[in-house]
């Protein structure tokens, strides 16, 4: 039987269930959501392999910068590239190097290598490298939550480092900070260590320029030739490149110890040991240029008549007729021979200031242009004319054999005629390099110019000082600080040495001077003879006691009888406490590189407190100096970090870390206390 639906009829759709709804629903949901994760997955995947393209053993790279951790995760190095981005899809990895092509500019070559020479250091290559002539490549690196020591001496000195205001980057190049406030001092290396246990080198290869920004706590580096004093190696184009190694430990003292050992060089020798032991005895702050041979012959009667020892007496400027002379004034010196012979009789060593001019008025002026001995003009043929402190002349060109033979052969000659037994190298920055020169061999770096200066000392290194340093650390011979003013602060007084000390220690400069006990002597920085307020003196003697070596210029008898006893007191604590534990250091400096002054954190890395104490410091690691720094004051606080130590008064502390507060110290006495084992 057939059953006939009307033409019309239509049949009725059944609903779907709820429950086959929420099914539909489901897989829906389901294949949705797998598609996500796949999706993810793939783009997780792609960004992990990024990311450990990007990373470099604790080394974390961005496109704006990069970050360091230590071994135990904590960030200690932040960096910031100012100039440009990278692109980082063009950055690969191969083995320890990191590398980019591309940046928002163009093309550039940037690399990180990886080096890990020992299981507590890791230490990353870094380089940036443009390819447009006259650009400018600037990294800044933020200093952040930790404390920083390094780079130069400054006219205004503190420690840990501490800078004002803003600074674009200028040349990182020497200067004499005494004329010159502004500039880098004399003693500078392009290395920074952070109480994070980071440290910085910048490559020598570097057209180095040096900003800063108080307010972000930042450093500026930057490489440029453009409007620079840098020259780009002849021949090459003038394409800057930034390059640095970062290093990070376990301690700031061990990371220094592997810096120094690493990328410094050492003294090869050690200066004459009374240098270390007596007072060096200068004509300058009390003769100034007056100086003559009745005036040098009563200086010494004195020494010995109020009974001081010396080393040796320093005869300071203007003994010659003019400036470039290599011969003493008969004017001024009319039996110089007799005279030197004489005190030589009396037991006195002597040295010569000597310096790199020869003024217009010199005879050596003719023989140096006859023999081309001079620094010369952009052209080559003429010489460059500079103004320095005393007049206007030439500047001997170090970098010509010719130039260094001819002055090591007038010193030798001064030291063969007269039993000279040292000079007294003054100047040397290169602030007092003509601002467009030429030289016998091009200088990419004019602070290499500073380095062939401080090399004319080394056949007298055993008396020898000067005052600029630059990768001038075997240079065997002590290296001064500027000039002080007769002042108590941190701009160029008193309270400025231990921090330039501690820094130039830092550099790799052992043996150091603190110049003039008591300062320059200048009145309102006139020639006048005023001398310093007798407190400061006091305390100024008091703290060079306890330095590498002691150098008078302002004699204590100028003062009264107490000063002279004062005087005696403490110079006969340097030569009999102090003077033998720096012979001792001196010894091991030639191997180990570290300094005979030392910060308060050397022997207590990790203790905060040591990081920020800029009046005390160690003799060694067992020999702790707090001098009092400030006017009116007879008393101090005195922080003992971790150990047992024994006061110059026979007391014992051993609940330490201490911190002693107003602790008593008498206008004749200094505070120093003896680690206890």
């Amino acid at each position: 039987m057939h059953t006939f639906l009307p033409e019309n009829f239509t049949p009725i759709k059944q609903k779907a269930s709820r429950q086959q709804r929420s099914l539909i629903c489901a897989i829906i949901v389901g294949i949705v959501l797998v598609i996500c994760a796949v999706v993810a997955w793939c783009y997780y995947s792609v960004s992990l392999r990024k990311a450990d393209r990007l990373k470099t053993e604790q080394l974390y790279l961005k496109k704006d910068g990069f970050t360091i951790r230590n071994l135990q995760g904590k960030q200690v190095f932040r960096m910031a590239f100012e100039s440009g981005a990278l692109d980082l899809d063009s950055c690969s990895k191969n083995g320890e190097i990191l590398s980019c092509t591309k940046s928002d500019k163009g093309k550039l070559n940037f690399f990180v290598q990886t080096v890990n020479p020992k299981d507590t250091v890791m230490c990353y290559r870094v380089r940036w490298e443009e390819f447009v002539a006259d650009t400018v490549v600037q990294h800044t690196m933020y200093w952040d939550d930790a404390y920083w020591y390094g780079g130069a001496e400054m006219s205004t000195q503190h420690w840990p480092i501490k800078l004002s205001g803003y600074q674009e980057p200028k040349p990182f190049v020497t200067s004499d900070v005494y004329s010159s406030r502004d500039s880098f001092g004399g003693i500078l290396e392009r290395y920074w260590l952070s109480s994070n246990a980071t440290a910085i080198k910048i490559n020598d290869s570097v057209p180095f320029h040096l900003g800063w920004n108080s307010t972000e706590k930042s450093l500026f580096f930057e490489a440029r030739y453009k409007d620079s004093s840098y020259k780009p190696p002849l021949g090459q184009p003038p394409f800057p490149e930034l390059s640095y190694r970062v290093c990070v430990g376990s301690d700031v003292t061990s990371i220094h110890k592997y810096m120094v050992r690493r990328y410094f060089y050492k003294p090869t020798k050690v200066p004459e040991k009374n240098a270390f032991r007596y007072p060096i005895w200068s004509t300058w702050a009390l003769y100034k240029t007056d100086i003559d041979q009745d005036k040098l012959m009563r200086f010494a009667e004195k020494i010995k008549k109020h009974h001081f020892n010396y080393s040796h007496i320093e005869i300071d400027d203007m003994y010659s007729k003019y400036y470039g002379d290599f011969d003493l004034d008969p004017v001024k010196f009319p039996n110089a021979t007799e005279m030197f012979k004489k005190l030589k009789e009396e037991g006195f060593e002597l040295t010569l200031w000597i310096h790199p001019f020869v003024n217009y008025n010199s005879s050596n002026f003719g023989v140096g242009i006859e023999r081309g001995l001079f620094v010369k003009e952009p052209s080559g043929r003429l010489p460059a004319m500079v103004q320095w402190w005393n007049g206007i002349g030439a500047i001997l060109d170090f970098t010509n054999p010719q130039a260094r033979e001819w002055f090591l052969n007038n010193l030798k000659m001064l030291k063969a005629k007269y039993g000279i037994s040292s000079f007294k190298f003054d100047a040397g920055e290169t602030n007092y390099l003509p601002k467009q020169f030429s030289t016998f061999q091009p200088l990419s770096d004019p602070s290499i110019f500073s380095r062939k200066y401080t090399e004319m000392a080394i056949p007298f290194f055993d008396r020898a000082e000067v005052r600029v340093g630059y990768q001038s650390q075997n240079i065997s011979c002590f290296f001064r600080i500027i000039d002080r003013d007769s002042v108590w602060g941190y701009e160029l007084g008193l309270k400025s040495l231990i921090p330039t000390v501690l820094t130039i220690s830092m550099l790799g400069y052992p043996f150091i001077l603190p110049d003039m006990i008591g300062g320059n002597a200048y009145s309102n920085h006139s020639s006048n003879l005023q001398i310093p307020d007798r407190e400061l003196y006091i305390r100024w003697l008091e703290l060079s006691a306890f330095m590498p070596s002691m150098q008078f210029s302002v004699p204590p008898w100028l003062y009264d009888n107490d000063v002279i006893e004062i005087a005696h007191k403490f110079t006969q604590i340097h030569e009999s406490l102090v003077a033998p534990l720096l012979l001792e250091l001196a010894g091991e400096v030639t191997t180990t590189g570290d300094p005979i002054i030392r910060p308060i954190w050397w022997i207590s890395p990790n203790d905060e407190a040591a990081h920020k104490i800029d009046s005390q410091f160690l003799i060694g690691d067992t020999f702790m100096v707090a001098p009092v720094l400030e006017p009116g004051k007879q008393e101090r606080d005195v922080y003992l970090p971790a150990g047992r130590w024994r006061s110059y008064k026979g007391e014992v502390f051993d609940k330490t870390p201490q911190l002693l507060t107003d602790y008593p110290v008498d206008l004749d006495e200094v505070a120093y206390f003896t680690w206890l084992a």
